[in-house]
């Protein structure tokens, strides 16, 4: 019988019934560079810590059971991960990739990727022909859905089918919806890439990144990779995260719960102009979600009238921090302008929808009459400090 998400945050099915590490129920951390051996071939299974370490490999043993993959590599941060990844591919080589990306992945593909001759074609991948963009060369297609920070969905089965008809491959960056809320490979993805950081960890206290896959041709490329670029994540770091992990289900639905309420209250104020969330009835990828996803997440991005009134929110807030990354146990509003998008060209933003008055928040686990009341309050003072500048 199959393991709901929930105990497999929890419990790792192939060791039960075991009593390693002296019946440790918290995996320990073997905090150490090298091993000893022996005898010639006589390993204990580990060599040297950034081939692997026991500790990395139950949670990259965790993070594959948790996206039904065959392998999982862990990696000391979501850019170590996609650095690698694109590690896959030679020079000439084309790869298509959404348009609305986070701005860190962007700035890799722009100014390394390239350099290393990489071709890119960015496009809109929910709304265009991703098919006529595919050429001779086109190895792979990397979207996020939703995308970071506007919330587009894409058809992840539906693009699937088109790489696999193509033979190229399809990458799906899951950081906003977790393994909890969405699995890319049961779709027909290839690889899914994950920022560790955010709600896996679930706590801003560690930095860590993923890739899984289902492939096992892929898999041995990660392997050689992994040791021999050495970004693989250290001991400490693979025990955060696999603490993090436990609990992953409570904090996705309570962060969920939160941000459907804050997004009502959001479309209720005049000076906001557009509320994007994909669990939104009125969301045009709302129904897709529906299909391929178990939930719509935490992330929400809104445009309020003005920047003057955006500035002015970033300023007042106080249990709500203005601050970069997402899905920690506390809410966090960031001014993509400035913060996760600052590289991004400003035409290329604002074709993106990213405009001066373009705020995301990550939603946390507080009670949410907590975070209402804040905001109610920041609105006032706002409102209050702007409409008295233009009486005087």
């Amino acid at each position: 019988m199959a393991r709901g998400i929930g105990t497999k945050c929890i419990h790792l099915e192939e060791t039960e019934g075991q009593s390693n590490n002296y019946g440790a129920i918290s995996y320990p951390i073997y905090q150490t560079a090298t091993y000893a051996h022996l005898g010639v071939g006589k390993s204990t299974g580990f060599d040297y810590s950034r081939l692997q370490n026991p500790t990395r490999e139950q949670l990259e043993k965790v993070v594959a059971s948790l996206e039904n993959g065959i392998d999982a590599v862990a990696l000391s941060s979501g850019m170590a991960a996609i650095s690698l990844m694109m590690e896959l591919f030679a020079p000439g080589d084309h790869l298509i990739v959404d348009a609305d990306l986070y701005g860190g992945s962007i700035r890799l593909f722009d100014h390394v990727s390239k350099k290393n001759g990489i071709q890119f074609s960015a496009i809109d991948c929910c709304r265009e022909n991703v098919e006529s963009y595919i050429k001779e060369n086109t190895k792979a297609v990397y979207i996020e859905t939703p995308t970071n920070p506007m919330m587009n969905v894409t058809d992840i089965a539906a693009l699937a089918e088109i790489a696999k008809k193509h033979n190229i491959l399809l990458i799906v960056d899951n950081t906003f919806l977790s393994p909890y809320f969405q699995n890319p490979l049961d779709l027909g993805a290839d690889i899914v890439v994950h920022s560790g950081t955010k709600y896996l960890g679930g706590h801003n206290d560690t930095l860590a990144g993923f890739l899984v896959t289902n492939k096992e041709d892929i898999s041995e490329r990660f392997r050689f990779l992994i040791k021999t670029t050495g970004a693989g994540l250290a001991p400490l770091d693979s025990w955060l995260i696999l603490r993090g992990i436990k609990t992953l289900a409570l904090r996705m639905e309570r962060a969920q719960a939160n941000a459907i309420e804050i997004a009502g209250w959001l479309k209720k104020q005049k000076a906001v102009t557009d509320v994007i969330y994909p669990g939104l009835p009125e969301h045009p990828g709302h129904e897709i979600m529906k299909k391929q996803a178990r939930g719509f997440g935490a992330m929400l991005t809104f445009r309020l009238e003005n920047k003057e009134f955006a500035l002015s929110i970033l300023e007042k807030v106080r249990m709500i921090k203005y601050a970069e990354s997402l899905g920690g146990v506390e809410t966090l509003i960031t001014y993509p302008t400035t913060q996760t998008h600052a590289d991004v060209p400003k035409e290329i933003r604002e074709r993106n929808g990213i405009t001066e008055s373009t705020l995301r928040l990550s939603v946390g686990i507080e009670d949410v009459k907590d975070l209402l009341a804040e905001l109610d309050k920041v609105w006032k003072e706002t409102e209050e400090e702007i409409h008295g500048r233009e009486k005087s």
